[in-house]
């Protein structure tokens, strides 16, 4: 068997690169989407009466223990921040949950619901987008995978080569496209969502970060399979000019 050349091992190396790079961000962009922690923060909620045994910092003891709730007023002594607790909460695309008071466990509800009704087409389209980034990026390593393995000559190669570096180039765009459309919302939801649901702070949590190292690696896939196609389609012309040179030597000056 003979050793593969220098070229061609650069070839390989090149189109391991974008596979890995590729099947990155396609397990990234799946983590993120069925994840609830793009944003996280809290929410002020009002404390609730402390009933039976219950006490602490969580809920509000009434001054008179023998008052009478349907004859007295209950006067809460407690002011300013004293009278709220801080619960944490965490929202994705599908829903959003909140801890409990005086429970363990989170209560969640769909995100969806909580979208103003104004801009819950552009959630939809996000979440389309979305889908379309993770089917464009299956494609795309299936590509990838089989002209690592599979193809017969370089030209095949070459053209398996350019299908993948098109789905790809596309994936990212929609990605980036469903990401900036999903953070839109989510700051319309904040300032314009229901009052039980707007958080006091949030920040963007790991799942955000996630969806956007899913981006960045589907594109440093996509820059290294053009470059791939580019590299290999310079290198024919190269060899194309050599034999050309060749053959006009050749028939200058014919071996006698």
């Amino acid at each position: 068997r003979m050793p593969a050349s220098v070229p061609e091992v650069d070839r390989r190396h090149r189109a391991s690169a974008a596979f890995s790079l590729s099947f990155l961000s396609l397990v990234f962009s799946i983590t993120a989407f069925g994840s609830s922690y793009w944003c996280e923060g809290t929410r002020k909620v009002a404390k609730p009466f402390c009933t039976g045994e219950s006490k602490g910092d969580l809920c509000i003891r009434f001054n008179s223990p023998d008052a009478n709730n349907n004859q007295a007023v209950q006067y809460i002594w407690e002011t300013g921040d004293d009278k709220f607790v801080e619960r944490k909460f965490h929202a994705g695309i599908w829903y959003s949950c909140e801890e409990m008071i005086n429970e363990d466990g989170e209560k969640c509800r769909s995100f969806i619901g909580l979208t103003p009704a104004s801009d819950r087409g552009v959630l939809w389209l996000s979440i389309v987008a979305e889908l379309l980034y993770v089917i464009l990026l299956l494609m795309g390593n299936i590509l990838m995978s089989v002209e690592m393995c599979y193809y017969s000559s370089v030209i095949d190669g070459l053209k398996i080569n350019a299908f993948s570096a098109v789905v790809t180039v596309l994936a990212g765009l929609l990605g980036m496209v469903a990401h900036m459309m999903y953070t839109t919302v989510f700051q319309m939801t904040v300032n314009l969502g229901p009052e039980d649901w707007r958080p006091h702070t949030w920040d963007y949590g790991w799942s955000y970060c996630l969806a956007w190292a899913s981006f960045a690696c589907c594109m440093a896939a996509a820059v290294t399979t053009i470059n791939k196609y580019t590299k290999t389609i310079l290198e024919f012309k190269h060899k194309r000019k050599k034999l050309e040179r060749s053959l006009k030597i050749k028939y200058k000056f014919p071996d006698h």
